[in-house]
């Protein structure tokens, strides 16, 4: 039988319920499974030439296939799984005579019925298939001249992995398990009505395995495939591509290898619905985390703060804490203006008049004439612009940069009223805010949207489009509160309603929010908007921002590495044998993964777990907090070798930035990823307790358990397995105190636990969220 060259490969189907692929049965209960889809499955051996596809040749129906140089056999099993929806799925290969070279084993999900129309996800690097209008062949391109003062531009990203936009081109995308947050592949079909999640697993013992979804000339068929090893011809980089280097694998008989999948077909009316779907499975496949306690929240505050505190400094444009490792200032975005806030919370004399100081530098220095800031500025006092273009000299600044000077100057002023200091805030600060909060709603009337660039001295969108207002309507909405300006709250609330159903409902992704990307899908502008969703919560009460923030938290999901990772044995995380599941992708341009969200606690899902009761949300930002603790440099825990309690934005597990990279980090240091810590480290209670039922929920890095529950005593046992004193706050409630939001200051009067390294400590917890030591 002769090998089928690649052109036009047939698309088969699938779906086994607890027989194998050689029984004439199983093909009846294979279709079955995925009828409704229109689906099929083909285990398929592929040869190379290189990384070249040089022809492939399906197995028969019976699971047999010979060659003039070997004879195979493939078994596919299909059994019902634990979780609704879903079927677990292997497929082992095996070469039971002669030798085979430079091939790989692969099972061929394909369907017809296809349309352009469907959304295509695979976590973390392509969202609604990435089929966008793309520019550039590298990092953080330069915009082409009609992007700008054009209300109609399209979403424009940089040269990622894409299916086609425009007919007759090739429409397909090469990946490696690793490139993605999870290990899937995704998609929701309109016309169908119908959502496909396909879970697998990183490797086999030939290494990480290939995804490829390739769809056919006419765009009605597409096949989504699985391969081991991975062979791509060309890997995927910051916004360019490089050879791979792959290899396929050389067989000799006996030879065997296993593909496992679990697979969802279910009813979705929607793309929310697929993303709630996800969230929920997401890590069914690989099992739970084995997260570790590592360093106690306490302990790196403690670090963090004292690193911050040194990098204060006074040069020619003001006085500040860097948020650089140069002297230059960056306002939002990278922890410039958002260091503060920690410093702030520490009740320091010192470092109050510090924050200060910077307060007010950041609004006499760069405040434009509109209201808008400027996004920097150098040590000599030079304004920093970006995104320019030769044909419009106006400084331009980015909007999302805005908005988090917005919501972060109210902040701010809560927490230095909360620590009875608010006799500090200077009018000019307030004013300063509010001429911000009223520049966001004249662009907002006028526009009916924020853009991606702004011009600060006239207040005009340079650039349209993107996700990158995403935390404008959280600054609004608490300046609404902090100003009492309903107009405040109007514009937050169209504006957010405006991008949740255009961006996540419409194309299930957000984006533009980082100032060295094109519009491309970020996590950033992902978890800024959760921000927004749920300050809209916080501030009205009204639950349909806790429904909306369901699935922009299912969104945020996508972004965050579900599993623990395994990283080549002689990296640098390899050697300490971090687990990273909770490291959060950048975005589908910069392919890596980063300790903590660029640049907050992620406190806002810890307040949708309160408010809704689901431990999902509660067990993502654990997973964030305990990956981000894994790349702090610590003794006997060296990562940046920069200083203990520092760390960097490097977790790689792709070779976006070459094969060498995976794993280990960069000798340097982010202000942004030990800011996200420190907010952590404040903003999510080390413990949460219910008083009056059974919940209790572990974000620090220590153990707990309830002993005992009389009258209105809880006693608590807190053990420090550490090596590190931890002081452990407790944010002890009722049931019915979830019901009403909770205030952005809350932290500042949890009560603490102080545990010493190795020790256990019980305590007894009043109903009223005070703690007794015993």
């Amino acid at each position: 039988m002769k090998r089928i060259k690649l052109l036009n490969i047939p698309l088969l189907i699938l779906s086994l319920i607890g027989f194998s692929y050689s029984s004439s049965q199983s093909h009846t209960e294979t279709d079955k499974y995925l009828k409704n889809l229109y689906g099929k499955v083909v285990p398929q051996i592929i040869w190379y030439t290189g990384t070249e596809q040089d022809s492939l040749k399906p197995f028969t129906k019976n699971g047999r296939l010979k060659t003039s140089n070997s004879e195979w056999s493939c078994l596919l099993v299909t059994q019902p799984s634990n979780e609704p929806d879903a079927v677990d799925f292997t497929a082992t290969f095996k070469l039971t005579s002669g030798s085979e070279k430079s091939a790989a084993v692969a099972i061929s999900f394909d369907f017809d019925q296809w349309s352009t129309e469907n959304y295509v996800l695979v976590p973390a690097i392509v969202y609604n298939g990435n089929r966008y209008r793309s520019i550039g062949n590298g990092y953080s391109p330069d915009y082409p001249k009609d992007m700008y003062y054009n209300p109609d531009v399209p979403l424009t990203i940089s040269n990622n992995p894409r299916l086609a936009l425009n007919p007759g081109e090739l429409s397909k995308i090469d990946l490696q398990t690793t490139n993605a947050a999870t290990p899937s592949a995704c998609f929701y079909s309109p016309s169908l009505k119908k959502g496909f999640i396909l879970l697998t697993e990183q490797d086999t013992r030939l290494g990480n395995s290939g995804i490829t979804i390739q769809e056919s000339h006419d765009r009605t068929k597409a096949s989504i495939e699985i391969t081991a090893p991975a062979v791509r011809k060309m890997a995927t980089g910051f916004g360019d591509f490089h050879p791979s280097g792959d290899q396929a694998a050389n067989w000799t008989t006996g030879d065997e290898l296993t593909l496992r999948f679990r697979l969802y077909a279910f009813d979705a009316s929607s793309i929310p619905d697929l993303l709630i779907k996800f969230i929920e499975v997401r890590k069914s496949l690989s099992g739970p985390n084995n997260l570790r306690n590592l360093v106690p929240m306490s302990k790196h505050l403690d670090l963090a703060t004292d690193i911050c505190s040194n990098n204060w400094i006074t040069v020619p444009a003001g006085s500040y804490y860097t948020p650089e490792n140069g002297p230059h200032f960056q306002l939002g975005w990278v922890s410039g203006m958002m260091n503060t806030y920690p410093m702030l919370a520490l009740n320091d004399a010192k470092e109050r008049q510090r924050v200060s100081l910077e307060l007010d530098f950041v609004v006499n220095k760069l405040q434009g004439r509109s209201g808008y800031f400027y996004g920097g500025i150098t040590a000599e006092g030079k304004i920093r612009p970006e995104k320019m273009h030769p044909d419009f000299p106006m400084e331009q600044a980015m909007v999302r940069k805005n908005c988090d000077v917005l919501l972060w100057m109210v902040k701010h002023f809560m927490l230095f009223k909360e620590q009875g200091h608010g006799n500090q805030i200077k009018p000019e600060w307030e004013k300063s805010a509010q001429q911000l909060a009223e520049a966001f709603v004249a662009t907002w009337k006028k526009n009916g949207q924020f853009g991606q660039y702004i011009v600060p001295e006239n207040g005009e969108i340079a650039v349209f489009n993107s996700t990158a207002g995403a935390i404008a309507p959280a600054g609004l909405a608490l300046a609404s509160v902090y100003f009492g300006e309903n107009e405040y709250l109007k514009a937050a609330s169209e504006a957010a309603d405006y991008y949740y159903h255009r961006d996540v409902v419409q194309q299930g992704l957000t984006g533009g929010h980082c100032g060295d990307i094109s519009q491309d899908a970020d996590s950033e502008s992902c978890f800024g908007f959760l921000e927004s969703l749920m300050a809209m919560y916080n501030v009205t009460g009204d639950k349909q921002w806790l429904e909306k923030a369901k699935v922009q938290a299912a969104l945020c999901s996508t972004w965050a590495i579900s599993y623990d990772i395994k990283f080549p044995p002689e990296s640098q995380i390899g050697k300490l044998k971090s687990n990273m599941s909770g490291a959060i992708w950048a975005s589908i341009q910069n392919k890596h993964a980063a300790p903590g969200i660029c640049t907050a606690s992620g406190d806002y899902l810890f307040k949708l777990y309160r408010a809704t009761g689901d431990r999902l949300y509660a067990d993502l930002i654990r997973d964030i907090q305990h990956a981000h603790t894994e790349a702090v440099d610590m003794p006997n825990h060296r990562t940046t070798n920069y200083g203990f309690g520092t760390s960097m934005e490097r977790i790689q597990p792709s070779d976006a930035e070459g094969k060498g990279s995976i794993g280990n980090y960069i000798h340097t240091r982010n202000s942004w990823t030990e800011t996200n810590g420190m907010l952590m480290d404040l903003e999510l209670p080390g413990i949460y307790l219910q008083t009056d039922n059974d919940e209790m929920y572990i974000f620090d890095h220590v153990e707990a358990k309830v002993l005992k529950r009389s009258g209105d005593k809880i006693i608590l046992s807190v053990t420090n397995k550490t090596p590190y004193d931890a002081k452990v706050s407790v944010f002890a409630e009722s049931s019915i105190d979830t019901k009403k939001p909770i205030s952005y200051t809350a932290f500042v009067k949890w009560p603490k636990v102080d545990v010493r390294s190795r020790e256990s400590k019980t305590v007894t917890v009043l109903r009223n969220g005070q703690i007794i030591p015993n």
